[in-house]
């Protein structure tokens, strides 16, 4: 199994982050289906091609074409307005503010063609991933008034922290090692 594969990969500086990956989906209150897309689109963002493949094979155990394809359009929509909204945060120009971001994002209206949760939960994933405050919080909002608790938003960006962890470590050891 994927995850099994990541956690024998893990050095032993980073236990905890070995024992975290081998708890933190499954001590979750998420449906299968959201914890999983929540840990592809982490992995997805995370950019780590051994992460994604070990994950993807997992998740493809509870997840159809349709949710895959749907994990992939909210990580490719918030590497885009992750981008964007950081940047408007970040900039002090009042003016350069208030300019609208002209930037298609369909996908963010059609859910990737998934449940309008399961697409923020992922959303809100690739945020947390990419340190996005303004979209952490409109996604955690969204999920919040579609019925997801305090918890389950805890556990979605949980999920994402470790996933985000694990890609990090194995390249820096790849990179030290190489």
């Amino acid at each position: 199994m994927g995850i099994d594969n990541l956690r024998s990969a893990m050095p032993d500086y980073a236990r905890d982050i070995r024992l975290n990956l081998g708890s933190v989906i499954s001590a979750s209150r998420l449906d299968p289906t959201m914890a999983w897309g929540s840990a592809l689109t982490a992995a997805l963002v995370s950019k780590n091609a051994q992460v994604i493949q070990n994950i993807a094979e997992d998740a493809q155990t509870v997840m159809d074409e349709k949710h895959i394809k749907a994990v992939k359009s909210a990580a490719a929509m918030m590497s885009m307005t992750n981008v964007w909204y950081k940047f408007t945060d970040l900039i002090q120009d009042s003016e350069v503010k208030k300019q609208p971001p002209k930037l298609r994002m369909n996908a963010v209206l059609t859910h990737g063609g998934v449940d309008r949760a399961l697409f923020e939960a992922w959303s809100l994933s690739a945020s947390v991933v990419n340190a996005c405050g303004i979209c952490v919080n409109a996604h955690a909002s969204q999920l919040n008034k579609l019925g997801i608790d305090a918890q389950q938003i805890a556990d979605i960006a949980r999920i994402a922290t470790v996933i985000k962890s694990v890609a990090d470590t194995l390249s820096f050891e790849t990179l030290s090692n190489g």
